[in-house]
């Protein structure tokens, strides 16, 4: 039976990016598990603060695996240790965690085991391509990511894009990465009516405007600004009649976004709100007459899925993994254009046959992917590597 170790340390109690993909990754693998010859895994590190404290508890969601190994350092204490000195980490960690046969590392790096064929997960390269959108964490990336590569047998990312890059900008060789993309939180059908009644009484939104829609962190590399400045461009020659959402946590760098809101002369019809519940999220999806995504670089875009998934037509850049996971349900645009921006949130929220069409489109797009088939393009990943019959998958 293969014996496959999954590092579970970015799941948070409220997971989110790489720590959002780990937990479904997990979840689904652990669904499979029936209908292949393999054993899942997992290891967890404390937090710096938390091993301080003495406290080692797992998120939730992570108490119902087995087995379980809860590694006795925090993940700054042993990254340097195997960074460092990754003879004396293997002699201790081959032990430690059984032997594997497969040992997957799930956030830009991975430990060193001797006995395992080791995977890394690199989701995008903007540590590299571009430094200028990254704080001072990310910015170490780049080492850590050269050292791994040292023991790394295969690295997983999350588009065809990101691919290219990794195969560029790190010289791996192209049959050593594999693809294995992202799916939504979220299904068609996701809210009730009933649901979605509750949930806009307990918001106190007033959904009977119409509004456009951006979810995602609050940070430059996410174009926000050339948003803002559309929307003030739409809003002084067009009168739309719109409201602007961007629902979000910040980020690195967030300020100067903050002061264009309140720069603009519309700055009362421009809302943040910063961490929503699922549910909550899902009913700004549904109900937005555009979701308009800009940004510069993805790792993949996820969303532009969500959005898809339930109901809204999509505006999105024409750069990295967007196209790739839009395909022809969404408007691309130049994000360094903000004519070209403009322009396509003009065409959707004033035609209706378009918005209708970009809708249904999305949806039949969104079908496409699943975390259920991320667990198999995964398990198929770990079988090229480890040449190991896992049966049907």
């Amino acid at each position: 039976m293969l014996k496959i170790l999954i590092d579970a340390t970015p799941v948070q109690s409220k997971p989110s990016g790489v720590g959002f993909y780990v937990a479904n990754l997990i979840c689904s693998l652990h669904a499979l598990q029936n209908q292949g010859n393999f054993q899942l895994g997992i290891v967890y590190q404390p937090g710096m603060k938390n091993w301080l404290r003495g406290k080692f508890s797992l998120p939730e969601q992570l108490e119902r695996y087995s087995p379980l190994y809860l590694l006795p350092l925090p993940l700054k204490i042993s990254n340097s240790l195997f960074l460092n000195f990754p003879t004396l980490f293997q002699f201790w960690s081959d032990r430690y965690f059984d032997e594997p046969h497969i040992n997957h590392g799930t956030n830009y790096l991975v430990f060193p085991l001797s006995s395992s064929k080791n995977i890394m997960s690199i989701y995008d390269l903007t540590f590299m391509k571009y430094p200028q959108y990254i704080d001072s964490v990310v910015k170490a990336y780049k080492k850590r990511v050269q050292q791994c590569l040292k023991w790394t047998d295969m690295v997983l990312t999350i588009s065809e894009s990101s691919k290219k890059d990794i195969v560029e900008y790190l010289d791996v060789n192209p049959d050593q990465v594999h693809v294995s993309n992202l799916a939504s939180r979220y299904y068609e059908g996701y809210l009730s009516e009933e649901t979605a009644e509750k949930l806009e009484k307990y918001i106190k939104y007033n959904f009977d405007k119409p509004y456009l829609l951006f979810v995602g962190t609050i940070e430059p590399r996410k174009n926000i600004i050339s948003l803002i400045e559309a929307f003030n461009f739409l809003k002084h020659k067009y009168k739309i009649d719109h409201d602007l959402v961007l629902i979000g946590r910040k980020g690195w760098n967030y300020k100067p976004i903050f002061t264009a809101i309140a720069s603009s002369p519309w700055k009362n019809h421009i809302h943040h709100l910063d961490y929503l519940s699922d549910d909550l999220v899902a009913l700004f999806y549904s109900k937005a007459d555009a979701f308009v995504y800009p940004s510069y670089y993805e790792g993949f875009g996820l969303p532009v899925l969500e959005a898809m998934t339930l109901g809204a037509p999509v505006i999105t850049s024409n750069t990295s993994s967007l196209p790739e996971v839009a395909g022809d349900a969404a408007l691309l645009v130049d994000p360094n254009s903000l004519t070209s921006l403009a322009d396509a949130i003009l065409k959707v929220i004033s035609d209706s046959h378009l918005r209708c069409e970009l809708i249904q489109k999305g949806k039949v797009r969104a079908k496409l992917f699943s975390w259920e088939r991320t667990a198999k393009e995964t398990l198929k990943a770990y079988k090229l590597i480890s040449h190991e019959q896992l049966g049907s998958t």
